[in-house]
């Protein structure tokens, strides 16, 4: 076992030589227990196939490495790939049910997919149940080959354990089979598919469901990649529903999938004010390309859940990322264009009109900066660039644009006519200003507004550079600025 911050030198995990896909979180004694799906990309050295593999940590910023917990099958057996799945214990003993996945066997006719078992008494060591193996029930009208992601959990309703499942109805339009499939079981070994738990006919699957609930609300988290790929979530008075869909029901953009949560209370006892935290990964890009494709695994994101007045969801940075940052940067504010003008803390832009742009500081490869932007009525868009070229021809764009009521980011040069690249809603209002978190470490990006809304990115074609401010048409306040790096060690 070892114990050491994020292997290549930044805050964000990551594994050394591979990827980190689908964290499965469990908290136990005082630690977050994460599992996650391994993959070094690499099949000629390291073979085919994901193992499970074992985090212990406190604070999301210091890993104890517990090595790997669920080892890849053989290609003739079902989990050739160790796929997602879930931690539960009962009675003094910890179970995984997991997904066994085996693109081969489908050409046999066999199941592609079926839920398999492991058990520990210590959380360390685990056994594979080789006598376990829960398929799909075709005959019930599920589809064969797609089975997976069990997430097992105390059912208060039924006084029985419980599990939802990603699966698909065998009838119907492909793009709309999805369904979080249900069953219950006495003991953890013979189970039985109920109804399903939510079948909305809106996505070709549910992928990673959890649940848990705060106060008078359950929670429905599930992953999908039918409109976009997406963490999603719905919520409900009670588990029979009906399972509602807020107004924001992401906890992240594009670039943030699989995500699912934990926290110190016990799903049938969970209150308001207990800390429950959202895992997901931001995945990398292929040929480490700002337009790349989005790619399977990469860095630990770990955003902290709020619950809403109304019971929506809103999240923040934790608390623990956030506390590395004790050494705070100087700033020199220097105009690029425009007119600007300052006083203590305050930095002011009259771009009414035209675009102002001002220069702050270097910004290190790792840092997290601090701002309020407050902005007049009018205003096309405000904003952070980071990792500006002495020139300013090349950056990336932290954009709050008001009359969309979106936070973008953006990058320049954009080749052709290519879009943005990713967005996220944001309610804002002229003269109230907007805090942002911004945290910048390597080529990710994690932004919070308002300790409400989050947007990780990728920042690949531009690896250093200024920080600096915009304003484009209108007038806006900057105050509280701060750039931060991490304490030397």
């Amino acid at each position: 076992m070892t114990t050491r911050p994020q292997p290549t030198g930044g805050l964000l995990y990551r594994p050394e030589d591979s990827v980190a896909a689908d964290f499965i979180p469990f908290y136990w004694n005082g630690a977050y227990h994460l599992f996650y799906l391994r993959d070094w990309r690499n099949p000629g050295v390291h073979g085919e196939g994901t193992p499970w593999w074992h985090l212990v940590t406190r604070d999301f910023v210091t890993f104890e490495d517990w090595g790997e917990a669920l080892p890849r099958g053989t290609r003739d057996e079902q989990d050739l790939y160790v796929f997602t799945g879930s931690v539960y214990e009962s009675d003094g003993l910890f179970h995984i049910f997991y997904t066994g996945h085996n693109p081969y066997f489908r050409a046999l006719g066999r199941p592609e997919q079926a839920v398999l078992h492991a058990t520990s008494p210590d959380l360390r060591v685990w056994t594979k149940d080789p006598a376990f193996c829960f398929t799909s029930p075709t005959v019930q009208g599920y589809e064969p080959h797609d089975w997976r992601d069990p997430f097992v959990y105390w059912d208060p309703r039924r006084r029985e354990h419980a599990m939802l499942l990603a699966a698909r109805k065998n009838t119907g339009p492909s793009r709309n089979r999805g369904l979080t499939a249900f069953a219950t079981s006495p003991d953890l070994r013979d189970w039985t598919v109920q109804e399903p738990f939510w079948a909305p006919d809106e996505y070709f699957t549910h992928e990673c469901p959890d649940l848990f609930r705060i106060g008078p609300w359950w929670y429905l988290v599930y992953s999908t990649f039918t409109e976009r790929s997406v963490t999603h979530y719905r919520m409900a008075r009670s588990l029979e529903g009906p399972w509602l869909a807020p107004a924001n029901d992401t906890f992240d953009g594009r670039a943030y999938y699989a995500a699912k949560t934990a926290g110190p209370a016990m799903i049938d006892g969970d209150e308001p004010g207990a800390p429950r935290f959202v895992f997901g990964w931001l995945p990398t890009r292929s040929d480490e390309k700002d337009d790349g494709g989005w790619q399977w695994g990469g860095e630990l994101v770990v955003h902290q859940l709020e619950q809403q007045a109304d019971g929506t969801l809103a999240v923040r940075p934790p608390d623990t990322v956030l506390q590395p940052f004790s050494q705070t940067l100087p700033l020199d504010p220097q105009a690029v264009l425009g007119s600007w003008t300052s006083e203590p803390g305050i930095l002011r832009a009259d771009a009414i009109g035209r675009q102002s742009l001002l220069r702050l500081a270097e910004l290190p490869t790792t840092a997290l900066v601090r701002m309020r932007i407050a902005y007049e009525p009018g205003t096309v868009a405000a904003g952070l660039l980071l990792r500006a070229s002495p020139d300013f021809d090349g950056y990336y764009q932290l954009r709050l644009e008001p009359a969309m009521q979106r936070l973008v980011v953006d990058r320049w040069p954009r080749p052709g006519d290519q879009p943005f690249m990713l967005e996220r809603p944001l309610a804002m209002h002229p003269g109230r200003p907007v805090e942002l978190t911004v945290l910048v470490d390597g080529t990710n990006l994690v932004a919070y507004a308002d300790n409400q809304v989050a947007l990780s990115c990728r920042m690949y074609e531009h690896r250093q550079g200024a920080l600096g401010a915009f304003v484009t048409e209108g007038m806006a306040t900057f105050s509280g600025t701060s750039l931060l790096a991490r304490a030397p060690r």
